[in-house]
């Protein structure tokens, strides 16, 4: 059996036929002009007028011209680098005197404040060396005094010889007087000014021994005693003892968070300035920026900067840039580039710059070590910097 082959028209009824008998075929090509006439016959929709269309053509292209215009003119006015990173001042802490650690009160990455105790050292040493610094001083004190009394017992002795001086000069002039007249003996004239001569020395023996007693008071018997050398010397190793003492206590010297304690273990020995812990003032943060030196002509101190550390990207910190170091980072580095070689390569040299962050903004989030994208805006478009040349 034959297919038969259904043709449709629009709007008219199915002619249904083999296209491969001959009367079928002919009765399906005599239908064709009566569907063409009733297409043709059917009325077609009027296209509609889109006039917004042009429109369209016309200002997107005039916008991403105009934007792109804009961009260029405004381009270059801030100055961007990530190869910036937070910074906190780091201090080391370590004991003032030698001793054995005692007792240890912070914990690892604990928050401490200025004054807080960190550690202490036995002060048994330390208490007796007070104690015999204290002794010192006390017979320091009994030396000066002695050494008053030896000087006013000096002055007592000058007086008592001058005396006895004024006496053997009279008699020897009593003496040379009747010698004169030949009453008395040459000889007994010789015995007095004997005498006379030794009483001279005595006075003089005397007048040395109240300089040297003068001169151990430091040339001001009337001196306090503690204003003495003697004394003020012992004083000063009192003071020393007491302040050695006080530095078995070891306090943070400001706030921050306490790092890094491992070394700091109870009955272990400390040597006077080995590092035992460190501490980050976590209050004083700032950002040192490595810019290309490609890009330090217009940047300049006081300019705002915009920060975004990588840790907390949704937060954006705002400072300035408060210095720009006088070298570039090669210059600091322990082994120097040498660049006086045939095989020289220029490299761009990068220039710390550090931003100080707004203080209505520090926080105790930040660490020392974060990442961060700095943005300088020095105020100057690349249309600016064109038309300043």
């Amino acid at each position: 059996m034959n297919a038969r082959t259904p043709v449709v028209a629009e709007n008219a009824t199915e002619v249904e036929g083999d296209a491969s008998n001959p009367a079928d075929k002919h009765r399906i090509k005599e239908s064709a002009p009566a569907v063409e006439s009733l297409k043709e016959e059917r009325p077609r929709p009027a296209r509609k007028k889109r006039p917004g269309r042009l429109l369209v053509m016309v200002s997107v292209p005039l916008l991403i011209l105009l934007g792109g215009l804009w961009v260029w003119l405004t381009s270059g006015r801030f100055e961007e680098t990530d190869n910036a990173y937070a910074q906190q001042t780091k201090i080391a802490i370590s004991a003032d005197v030698s001793g054995r650690i005692q007792t240890v009160s912070v914990s690892e990455n604990q928050k401490v404040k200025a004054g807080d105790t960190l550690f202490t050292l036995d002060p048994e040493p330390f208490q007796i060396a007070v104690d015999e610094a204290e002794a010192d001083l006390s017979k320091a004190r009994l030396d000066v005094e002695q050494l008053k009394v030896s000087f006013h017992t000096a002055q007592a002795s000058l007086a008592s010889a001058q005396d006895s001086l004024q006496v053997q000069q009279e008699l020897y002039d009593r003496r040379a007087i009747l010698a004169e007249k030949g009453v008395t003996s040459n000889s007994t004239l010789d015995e007095r000014k004997l005498s006379l001569l030794s009483a001279k020395n005595a006075v003089t023996t005397a007048q040395k021994q109240v300089e040297n007693a003068r001169a151990a008071l430091g040339g001001n018997p009337s001196m306090p005693t503690d204003e003495h050398p003697l004394v003020r010397t012992e004083m000063a190793k009192l003071e020393l003892a007491e302040r050695n003492l006080v530095k078995t206590t070891i306090k943070a010297p400001s706030a921050g968070v306490i790092s890094k304690i491992d070394n700091m273990n109870v009955g272990q020995f400390v040597t006077a300035g080995s590092s035992m812990a460190s501490l980050f003032e976590a209050d004083k943060t700032w950002v040192d920026a490595n810019f290309k030196e490609t890009q330090l002509e217009g940047i300049e101190i006081g300019m705002p900067v915009e920060v975004t550390f990588d840790a907390y990207p949704s937060t954006h910190f705002n400072g300035k840039v408060s210095s720009i170091s006088a070298g570039t980072g090669a210059e600091f580095a322990l082994i120097p580039a040498q660049n006086a070689t045939g095989n020289w390569v220029k490299v761009v040299q990068r220039v710390p710059v550090r931003v100080e962050l707004d203080k209505t903004q520090q926080s105790d989030r930040l660490r020392s070590g974060l990442s961060a994208v700095v943005s300088v805006d020095t105020g100057l478009s690349a249309f600016d910097k064109l038309t300043a040349h």
